[in-house]
Parts: C-alpha cells; structure tokens; sequence
C-alpha cells in the first residue's frame, strides 16, 4: 500500500489540500456577519441622520454595550461615506491641534503644526464620519485640544472637507473606565442625544435584519418656508424669554451636557429647519431641540412651534362657523383662551357673538369640557346694553354638567382624605 511519502511530486496537485479550520472560522464568521438593513422608524436614528445632513457633531450617550459604535459604522455603511475612528482618551492634546515640526528657518517661516495621519487621509478622500469614540474617558487637556476640531474641523495647519461629518460617543461618568465630565465649552458645540437600545430592533437586528439608515429628503419647495419658520420660533421665544438666551447650568455634571447658550440657539435654528424641510416626526424634533438647548428651554421652544400653527385669534373670530379647531385638547384650550382675549382687548357686540359661536363649535367638535373656562370669562365681558345670545343656551348644559363633575370631584376627594 501506498503511503503519502511515495506519492511523486507530480501526483501531488491531485490530493486536495486540507481546508484550515481557521478557514472553516472565517467561512462562520462570514456568514454571522452577513446581515441586511430595511426601512424602519426609528426615531433615534432619524434624529442622529438629521443633524449629520444639518452638519452638526453629534454626540451619542448611553450605557456601554448599547450599539453606539455599531450604529455609527452601519450609518457610515448606509451614507457610503469612510468612517475613521480615533479614541479620543488614548492620544495626546497635540495630536488634536497639530506636532510642532521645525523648518529651515523658523524665525522667518514659523513652526507650523503638522496634522496627525488619520485626519490627512479624511483630507486626501475629501469625505467621511469622523468619530470621536470615548469622549467622556478623555482628560482636561485633550478636551481643550478637541474644541478647534468639533467646531472649526481644523487640525493644526490642516481644514478638513466640508464633507466630513464629526459623531462623538461617550458613556456616563459613572459607568465610563476613568471617566471625566465634559467641559462646558466642548459640550456646548455638540448636539446631545441619549441613545438607549430597542428591544424589538435588538431582537431583529439579531435576527439579520437591521434598521436602514437614511439622509433626510428634503423638500426644494419647502426650503425658504422652513428657514423663515424656525427663524420665527427662536427669535419670538427668545425675545419674549431674554434670560434663555445664555443660561450656564451651576451643576457640573449638567454643564457637561445640552444648555442654552447662543451658539446652541443657532444650532437649534438649524436643526427647526432641516426638520421642518424634511417633514420629520415631532418625536424626532423634540430629541434635537432637547438636545442642544437642555430640557427646560427645548420643551418651551417646542411649546412656542405649537403655538405657531395655531390660528388666529381674529381669523377665527371673523368666520365662526367655518373655523377649523385644533384636535390636540391642550391646543384647543390655549385657541379659545386666545379668542375669549382677544374679545377682552377690544370689546364689540359682533365679536362678542362670535366669540359664543366659536364656543358653541368648540363643543359640538371636541370636549365639552374645555369651554367652561372660556366661556365663564367671556360671560363676565357683557355689557348691560347687549342682548344675550340664543347660543349661550346649547352651552349652558354642558357648563353645568362640567361644574357637577368637577363639585362631585372635589366632594370624593374631600371624603377620602377624611377617611384617611
């Protein structure tokens, strides 16, 4: 019998060679890897592609293991743009603004600050996702060298494109390895978004199936309407609440996060009109304002774009009958508390019918219940030589039965508390 040793050269080529399991590995590894996207809402998402086609940095809080990094290289995958990622916490402050390199002659030419290689190669591609992985790891000193790069995108001597777009990620203090907060100046040059996982995604995504990452479609038509709009909104709010416009948290952890200041006003802008251009979700807007004005100042500026699509008070007044209410009940209320105004301001007979009318729809088309208010403070503008309306009496039952309710309410309340 033959063995392997007197197999000629020759007859060698017809042996196959034996597959490495190494091979074999890749060949598994391959496979799990193999996954693919599909449309999906998702709200974090949408924020996080609508601020990058806004040319913002981005900055993705959460818990470490939630997908942070996987998100940025599948939207890196999905927008088709190279994504470099630099760890913020392992390099020096001069690789961030620049290594000295010494000439023939610096007393005539200066020393200029030569750029590190990974943001030569984003210049020489003239695209990409710059990301800032464990920002929150990064010490004072690489903090400070990091400001020039998210807001100017210059690095030493070095411009990068216009193209490229910066994402940072950081965990909490708390569960970040040697953790720092942020300084308040870095902080306020990002837009804050707090990333947290979906089960349902997850479970998909674990599956093969993740959701696709998409730039924003902006609508042509809707561009002048949409800067105007957001122009409207943060210079109303802002003048009617001048003490927004720079407001320095005094915790040190909230200083590290989303506050007003006039940079992130101006951000705040940008990001009400892309939005508003891109028809997104008032979930979506929400996340963004929040997340670079805080909570407090987003949701009033939030509040004041609802108030914006009201109608007006005197359009309203002048056609009652065809008026066309807000669904939302707190809109509807703050509507008529506008309309029973603006009778109080210039009061006439004519607007004073209206304003009974208007009521009258309010309750026919909504909840009886948020006319008792309005209608209680228009009663008290009548004057001795007006004629009560006849619709006054299609009102007077539902502000009965409301007060009933809210007597009977308030005797329940009564009586638990003296049993307790």
């Amino acid at each position: 019998m033959l063995t392997r040793d007197h197999v000629s050269t020759a007859d060698a080529s017809f042996i196959p060679a034996r597959t490495s399991q190494l091979d074999v590995a890749g060949e598994l590894l391959a496979l799990l890897n193999d996954t693919t996207t599909e449309p999906r809402p998702d709200t974090q998402l949408e924020a996080l592609t609508l601020a990058v086609a806004a040319d913002l940095p981005v900055l993705l809080w959460g818990e470490p293991g939630i997908g942070k990094t996987a998100a940025l290289t599948q939207l890196a995958a999905a927008l088709d743009l190279p994504l470099t990622t630099v760890i913020a916490s392992v390099h020096e402050p001069s690789d961030f603004s620049g290594l000295p390199v010494v000439g023939d002659d610096p007393a005539e030419q200066g020393v200029p600050m030569a750029p590190p290689d990974w943001a030569v190669r984003l210049v020489r591609a003239g695209r990409g996702l710059l990301f800032l992985d464990e920002l929150s790891t990064a010490p004072p000193a690489v903090q400070a060298a990091l400001l020039r790069l998210v807001l100017e995108r210059r690095i030493g001597a070095l411009q990068l494109p216009s193209e490229v777009r910066i994402v940072a990620a950081a965990n909490p203090r708390s569960s970040a390895a040697d953790g720092w907060e942020l300084s308040p100046p870095l902080a306020n040059r990002f837009v804050h978004l707090q990333w947290t996982h979906d089960h349902e995604v997850v479970v998909r995504g674990l599956g093969g199936t993740w959701p696709r990452a998409t730039l924003p479609r902006l609508d042509p038509e809707r561009l002048p309407e949409a800067v105007a709009f957001a122009r409207r909104a943060v210079c109303e709010l802002l003048a009617a609440r001048p003490g927004l416009v720079h407001r320095l948290p005094s915790n040190e952890t909230r200083r590290g996060g989303a506050w007003p200041s006039p940079r992130s006003w101006e951000m705040a802008l940008r990001l009400i009109a892309f939005a508003t251009a891109a028809d997104s979700t008032r979930d979506t807007l929400s996340l963004l304002v929040r997340g670079t004005v805080g909570d407090g100042p987003g949701l009033e500026l939030l509040a004041a774009l609802d108030r914006m699509d009201l109608p007006h008070p005197e359009t309203l007044l002048a056609d009652p009958a065809g008026a066309v209410l807000p669904e939302r009940g707190d809109l509807r209320q703050a509507v008529l508390d506008g309309v029973v105004a603006a009778v109080r301001n210039r009061p006439d007979k004519s607007r004073w019918d209206a304003a009974w009318a208007l009521l009258v729809r309010a309750m026919e088309t909504g909840a009886p219940d948020l006319v008792v208010v309005p209608a209680t403070t228009l009663a008290t503008l009548r004057r001795q030589d007006w004629d009560v309306p006849a619709t006054i009496e299609r009102l007077a039952g539902a502000v009965a039965l409301s007060r009933r309710a809210d007597d009977a309410a308030a005797r329940s309340a009564a009586a638990a508390k003296a049993v307790r």
